[in-house]
């Protein structure tokens, strides 16, 4: 199922009240192997206050790859990368960071390493709590990551957070219905854009999602297909998966 999308997805803002919306995105960029231009333009066209990344560089010289992803995007490096093997948040400079930390989850081999980027950050009068995340291949052990993916968020302290991930899993499976059981599934609650992640051509799923607390206002979420500036080209040479794009309104702190 696809549905149009329209050319004025909320824009970021910060209410009187002291809410604030912001625009998230997330987004596995294959280790930036592909079309590096075409990956900063339409991450630059999604216009995100966060880029929740997966699959980020990390191996040699990973923060300088990080670095020039970052800068051709109009963005900065929060956290993540090699230290939480593949996730990374980038921001705008609209984002004041609190705090953050990068996870690693409990290794099974010969299966890869997996990790959390997490951050606590402020727009506006609104503070939340992000964090990254790309799950195993391997079914078990993706169910027992998204439990300590709620863990973590539980631990984190904050009342309004935001996830963005490649879940290796889709909506009728056990772990993103684990995920969905407790977090909102931004694209079900408000869809926008198309549904479906794989990129163009490939058999069709939606494997990459962005999730909020209940607290968050989801404003619309789904893949930016005809968003103003992002081609089908550019969507197809970028990377190998396609990017969730999601409006959030969110509450002021306290």
């Amino acid at each position: 199922m696809s549905h149009p999308a329209p050319p004025d997805l909320p824009a970021s803002r910060t209410e009187t009240d002291g809410s604030a919306v912001i625009r998230v995105l997330s987004y596995n960029i294959r280790s930036m192997r592909d079309d590096e231009a075409a990956l900063a333009r339409v991450i630059r066209a999604c216009a995100p206050d966060l880029v929740l990344v997966q699959e980020a560089p990390r191996f040699f010289r990973w923060r300088k790859a990080a670095a020039r992803l970052a800068r051709a995007s109009g963005l900065v490096w929060v956290t993540g990368g090699a230290p939480a093997t593949g996730p990374m948040i980038l921001s705008s400079l609209r984002v004041n960071v609190e705090r953050t930390e990068d996870l690693l989850l409990p290794h099974n081999p010969p299966l890869h390493r997996r990790g959390f980027a997490t951050a606590v950050v402020r727009v506006g009068g609104a503070r939340l709590s992000v964090l990254s995340c790309h799950l195993s291949m391997q079914a078990a052990e993706r169910y027992t990551q998204a439990g300590l993916l709620l863990d973590r968020l539980a631990a984190m302290g904050e009342p309004h957070a935001v996830v963005g991930g490649d879940l290796n899993d889709r909506p009728g499976g056990r772990t993103f219905g684990r995920i969905a059981g407790s977090l909102q599934d931004a694209w079900a609650s408000k869809p926008w854009g198309g549904e479906h992640t794989t990129r163009l051509g490939d058999p069709l799923q939606r494997i990459d999602a962005i999730f909020a607390t209940h607290g968050v206002e989801v404003l619309g979420c789904g893949v930016p297909m005809a968003l103003p500036g992002i081609t089908e080209a550019d969507l197809r040479a970028a990377t190998d998966h396609l990017p969730v794009l999601a409006a959030l309104r969110v509450p002021a702190a306290g």
